[in-house]
C-alpha cells in the first residue's frame, strides 16, 4: 500500500464535493512529476490525504483513496476544456488520471501552519519542503501515521 498527498482548491473542488460525489476523476493535473505518480505508482485502495490548497486555511481535510487504475485523462482532448492539450495524441496520451473516491472527513482541518511546526518529527515529508508546488505527492508510512495523529490534538 502507497500513501499520497492530492491537493485542490476547495472553490474548485473541496472535501465537500468529494464527499457529495462519492468518486471523481482527478483531472486537470498537468505536472510531469504528479502525473508520472499517478500514472506509475498509484495502486487501487491507495490511501490519500485530501489537503486544501489556495485558501484561508491551507491544510488535511479528509481521507479519501484510489478508486481505478490509470487512465488517460479525457480532457486532454476536450477543445473546451480549461485543461486541453493540442499537442496530446489519443494513441498516446501525455495525460493521465486517478478516480478518486471518499472515505472520511478528519476529525478537523489539519492546518499546514500547525504541520510545520512538527518539522522535525516529519523530516522530509514533500508537503513543507521549500518551494514545493506539487498537487500530487507521496508520503511516507510514518508520515501518513503522524499526520493522522495530529487530527486528534
Amino acid at each position: 500500500m502507497n500513501y499520497w498527498l492530492m491537493k485542490s482548491e476547495p472553490d474548485a473542488f473541496g472535501i465537500d464535493d468529494l464527499e457529495r460525489v462519492g468518486i471523481e476523476p482527478w483531472d486537470g493535473v498537468r505536472n510531469y512529476q504528479a502525473r508520472n505518480f499517478m500514472r506509475d505508482d498509484m495502486k487501487v485502495r491507495d490511501k490519500i490525504f485530501f489537503y486544501h490548497s489556495n485558501c484561508k486555511e491551507p491544510g488535511i481535510v479528509g481521507i479519501a483513496e484510489v478508486a481505478s487504475k490509470p487512465y488517460p485523462d479525457p480532457t486532454q482532448f476536450d477543445p473546451d476544456s480549461k485543461y486541453y492539450d493540442p499537442k496530446s495524441d489519443p494513441d498516446d496520451p501525455r495525460w493521465m488520471l486517478v478516480d478518486v473516491k471518499f472515505k472520511r472527513r478528519t476529525r478537523r482541518t489539519i492546518p499546514l501552519r500547525e504541520i510545520k511546526q512538527h518539522a522535525d518529527a516529519l523530516d522530509g515529508l514533500q508537503l513543507i519542503k521549500r518551494g514545493n508546488r506539487l498537487s500530487v505527492m507521496p508520503i511516507d508510512k510514518q508520515h501518513w501515521d503522524y499526520l493522522l495523529g495530529m487530527e486528534k490534538l
